[in-house]
């Protein structure tokens, strides 16, 4: 395992209930925001130029996206306070709220293709993230060096494992935990938060500062100092929280927009990617 606190903990896997915060929407599904009043042909045009297939989530999820910010996407984002991260950090930061960390007892179908392949999920985003990785002898899955090409702050990391070199490269998730604790995972079942914790699309590797900058932070408090690697961030961030359902914050909702606003053309990640 990287040695170093990530920004967050682990989640469990299963099928994803509804949130029930009685002030917050939640974060709809791409496929939700399909729903197309009647916009001009050039309109549509353009938004299906920006993904392949026309009924997919991320055609659809891009048309929203090109509407002004008053549009049912981003309305839908959020519409509740902020909620009391300090209140409720004593209690998402037990691990038993989001499972053994880096657990490899997930959901298969929530976190391929890493649930249940005899390796931690520590070691998985090691393994995917760093440019020649080397295993420990004997080892499948054990990472003991690589270099790091860094999405967070643009630099690139020599990174061996070691006791006091194991914390330069961190591996974070991307929607961190206290924030996804506060946002609906707390109504979640123990596996889908564990699920959430080690899914693939919401770990990578990174500068160890980076990550201890983050903290909780979501995108209204914290963004990558590595301005291009922004909107690959926040729409990574919107596919997680999609995905388990968590709702986000009129404050993280402006932050997004305002990120999104400068890549028209972005898309949502699916899968695993880094």
């Amino acid at each position: 395992m990287v040695s170093g606190a990530t920004s967050s903990r682990r989640a469990d896997s299963c099928q994803p209930s509804s949130p029930r915060n009685p002030e917050a929407a939640s974060l709809p599904r791409p496929a939700a925001n399909a729903s197309r009043s009647s916009h001009s042909s050039a309109q549509a045009s353009r938004a299906s130029s920006l993904t392949s297939g026309q009924g997919s989530p991320n055609t659809r999820w891009a048309r929203a996206r090109r509407r002004r910010k008053d549009s049912p996407f981003f309305v839908r984002l959020a519409t509740s306070s902020p909620p009391d991260l300090t209140a409720s950090s004593a209690t998402w930061r037990a691990r038993t709220q989001f499972g053994q960390a880096w657990t490899d007892d997930t959901d298969r179908e929530l976190t391929r293709p890493w649930g249940h392949n005899g390796c931690d999920t520590r070691n998985d985003a090691l393994a995917r993230d760093l440019v020649e990785a080397h295993l420990k002898p004997g080892s499948r899955c054990v990472v003991v060096s690589g270099r790091l090409h860094d999405p967070y702050t643009g630099s690139t990391l020599a990174w061996r494992r070691g006791r006091h070199t194991s914390t330069t490269v961190q591996i974070d998730h991307v929607v961190a935990l206290g924030n996804a604790w506060v946002t609906g995972a707390q109504h979640l079942p123990a596996p889908t938060r564990r699920a959430l914790a080690n899914d693939p699309l919401n770990l990578v590797a990174v500068d160890g500062p980076a990550n201890e900058a983050k903290r909780d932070g979501d995108a209204a408090t914290w963004l990558p100092p590595n301005k291009a690697y922004r909107c690959d961030y926040v729409a990574r961030q919107i596919a997680v929280k999609t995905k388990y359902q968590l709702w986000v914050t009129p404050a993280e909702k402006t932050a997004m927009a305002r990120v999104l606003d400068r890549c028209p053309a972005q898309t949502l990640p699916t899968g695993a990617p880094r």
